[in-house]
């Protein structure tokens, strides 16, 4: 499990543009990485619309912000077209990120159980060490939970 005060884990994901992102690339900014389960599902759009909508904050934060899901690149390039999300989401099709992060494991839906991503948010900062750790964010007060986490 990743916890505050300890170096973020680098990985390189393929973006929503098809371009490769590397983590450690980014040392020197704050960095926001939101684990979400599903491109375009009630919750997960929430979550992604507050943040675009909070978007301007983000920026003037300085801060970097990359959703990571299971969901396909091309999963992506529809979900950020349909809601106008202005920033990047990686796939993470193998959960390879998703569990070096502590965020894969066994979640349950109606009472049946199944593997995914638990809905968590790292911020990172700019010497590259995570700051915040969020577990079971809620999607209507992630983009605000956020931003608070930044500004201290």
């Amino acid at each position: 499990m990743i916890a505050e005060g300890q170096e973020a884990p680098d990985f390189e994901l393929t973006s929503d543009a098809g371009e490769t992102v590397r983590l450690s690339s980014l040392r020197g900014t704050p960095v926001v990485i939101y684990f979400y389960p599903k491109d375009d599902t009630p919750g997960c759009t929430t979550q992604a619309c507050g943040i675009r909508d909070a978007y301007g904050e983000f920026e003037r934060a300085g801060a970097v912000v990359l959703g990571i899901s299971p969901d396909s690149e091309a999963s992506h390039v529809k979900f950020k077209s349909k809601y106008d999300l202005p920033f990047t989401l990686l796939a993470d099709p193998d959960h390879t990120v998703s569990e070096r992060y502590g965020v894969w494991g066994e979640k349950k839906y109606m009472g049946r159980s199944y593997m995914g991503v638990k809905r968590s948010t790292f911020v990172i900062g700019k010497d590259g060490n995570v700051t915040k750790v969020m577990h079971n964010v809620k999607p209507a007060t992630h983009a605000d939970d956020v931003l608070a986490a930044l500004a201290a």
